[in-house]
């Protein structure tokens, strides 16, 4: 099980930012998690939002250049050691993490980790057999 993660192009300069979560606010989009990734022109927005086919439909509208890439949602525990679990699986069966950010729920037990890996599959495929479950879009939107 995959989430939709939508990327964002963005000129970097003052207020860009802001006239984006202005755009989500107006339009009731919740983001569930943000990463920023910045050059001297230009900033790559990596989202994740409660309602991603409302958001690509706002955002196209307001010509926003964006792409929305399938990614890996791992809940893990908030422990010491939780994401070196994970990141150990992974490497241990090849697979390549290209970029991971986090982001929290109103569950204090767990934190989530968003994963862009080389191959979903494969990836989700290993955790499950670990017995570690990735959680999709819908679920994504309940938490």
């Amino acid at each position: 099980m995959t989430v939709k993660q939508i990327s964002v192009f963005v000129e970097n300069k003052p207020g860009q930012l802001a006239e984006f979560t202005k755009l989500l606010r107006q339009h009731n989009i919740d983001m569930r998690a943000l990463s920023i990734a910045e050059t001297p022109d230009f900033g790559i927005l990596r989202v994740i939002v409660d309602d991603s086919y409302k958001t690509a439909c706002i955002l196209k509208d307001a010509e926003y250049i964006f792409s929305i890439t399938p990614v890996l949602a791992v809940p893990i525990e908030d422990e010491a050691g939780g994401l070196d679990k994970i990141l150990t699986i992974l490497a241990e069966n090849g697979i390549n993490l290209e970029y991971t950010y986090a982001f929290i729920t109103r569950n204090k037990d767990l934190a989530y980790m968003i994963f862009r890996v080389t191959d979903n599959e494969k990836a989700m495929e290993v955790l499950s057999q670990h017995g570690i479950k990735t959680i999709c879009q819908d679920q994504l939107s309940s938490l």
